[in-house]
């Protein structure tokens, strides 16, 4: 990224303002069937400034990095700024004040690969699967690095630079069953840039081996029993659930747009065996896979506890939505692009693990299902949700069954985390999630398995 000296464009702040250098890096590779079908690199750049006088916001934002071009956009958000305030009447106050400092990078140290190396390497993999798996009617491998770099000041004098990278491979096996497509999918990689998160293509081979292995099964998987059934949620699904029917409730400014949440602050809303929390950067002594540390606004990124053991006890907040509430930031404003506001937006989301074990989990069900992934899903502001499933099992007597084919589960997830009677002592966490609200933003979530009752459906 081109370096930039923000803090000698200090002195044209007049309001509270934030200033924002950032670019965007990205990789993508991609393989059809042995066919090369994507082969890209793209860089997106520049610089924003967003002014907040009389309760108004105002943002500008340019390509251009240039001394004029700079104090061009300073200008340009500042007379936004005047102008939205001085066209109505506010009644809110002054932003909270604060100030951080912190300089992160997770840059490789290794030599970079070239382009024509990274598609080797995802080629080689793409040659295994051929190989290995003849039986395969379609197989898609893609690689997806993305590399955001930014630096910020505000008038508060706060200051930060960040380069936060991820690097993903996305594989999906699909096989024939009478005559139509049975697939699955599953994500490698996650926190770091290419070098550092895969070594060689041999790495994958044992998770693609088990990938296929699901698969055979799936291909001669049953239907599920509709209805409301007893089901083990492993650690994807229930990230998917806090992260999606629970977190976005408890964004501020979903909030105050009318979140159910916004009626549920102080009140038992899961078991008490539910804790979740929206991490900053570190979660039980580990990175967590979308680290943060200070958020676009300049705010101390904290971690955001949501429901502490079953009771609803906070939201997620910017500067803005704090000052609303009368409680301090907790670092949640975030931005994907140099020229998008920041917005509440989560980081890394998860419930706490507990104290069970997976297996006994299992062994307590006589019938029910252990649901494992998910393809799709969505949920609204009330808590509800419909997630797919591409891969789960039977549980009969204790014990797991057969696959079971792609299907749904629903509810509102308030009332389901109710019914959670168990929560394993195992965590993981998923760092390939694009959130889409109004903006794409790289998340995590994660967890534990959870044992819940949950609608299921069926042929």
């Amino acid at each position: 990224m081109t370096t930039v000296d923000l803090q000698d464009y200090s002195r044209l702040f007049s309001s509270y303002t934030e200033l924002r250098v950032q670019e965007n890096r990205s990789v993508r590779v991609g393989f059809v069937k042995g066919n090369n079908t994507v082969n890209t690199r793209s860089t997106t750049g520049g610089v924003s400034a967003r002014v907040y006088k009389n309760g108004s916001w105002g943002f500008a934002s340019t390509p251009e990095l240039q001394k004029d071009a700079i104090e061009s956009v300073i200008k340009a958000a500042t007379d936004n700024a005047e102008f939205l305030g001085s066209r109505r009447e506010h009644s809110k106050g002054p932003l909270p004040v604060v100030a951080a400092s912190h300089d992160s990078s997770f840059a490789t140290n290794k030599p970079r690969l070239t382009q024509k190396q990274l598609v080797d390497f995802i080629k080689e993999i793409d040659d295994h699967i051929a190989t290995r798996y003849p039986n395969l009617q379609s197989r898609t491998v893609f690689l997806n690095c993305l590399d955001m770099e930014k630096s910020v000041i505000t008038s508060d004098g706060s200051r930060f630079t960040s380069m936060t990278p991820r690097s993903h491979i996305y594989i999906t096996l699909c096989v024939e069953k009478d005559g139509e497509p049975v697939d699955l999918y599953q994500v490698y990689g996650g926190l770091g840039q290419f070098e550092d998160v895969f070594e060689s293509p041999s790495v994958l081979f044992p998770g693609i081996e088990e990938q296929y292995e699901h698969l055979m099964r799936k291909r001669e998987g049953v239907y599920a029993d509709a209805g409301v059934r007893t089901c083990v949620l492993d650690a994807e699904l229930a990230g998917i659930l806090a992260h999606e029917a629970i977190g976005h409730t408890t964004e501020a400014d979903i909030v105050l747009g009318g979140s159910v949440a916004k009626q549920l602050l102080g009140k038992e809303v899961a078991s008490p065996l539910i804790t979740l929390v929206d991490f900053a950067n570190t979660a039980l002594g580990q990175t967590c896979p979308v680290p943060v540390y200070v958020d676009d606004e300049g705010t101390k990124a904290e971690d955001a506890v949501i429901i502490d053991k079953g009771i609803l006890k906070s939201f997620m907040h910017s500067k803005e939505s704090a000052s609303h509430f009368n409680v301090a930031p907790t670092g949640n404003a975030r931005a994907y692009q140099f020229s998008d506001e920041p917005l509440i937006r989560m980081r890394n989301t998860a419930i706490l693990p507990g104290t069970s074990k997976l297996e006994d989990m299992i062994a307590s069900i006589d019938d029910g299902y252990y649901l494992i992934r998910s393809n799709n899903g969505e949920a609204d502001s009330t808590s509800e949700f419909m997630f797919g499933i591409e891969l789960g099992y039977e549980i009969k007597n204790g014990k797991l069954g057969r696959a079971i084919k792609n299907t749904t589960i629903s509810g509102v997830a308030y009332n389901v985390l109710k019914t959670v009677s168990m929560v394993s002592d195992e965590m993981h966490w998923s760092g390939a999630g694009m959130c889409g609200k109004k903006q794409p933003i790289p998340v995590g979530m994660g967890g534990p398995a959870v044992k819940c009752q949950v609608s299921i459906g069926g042929r």
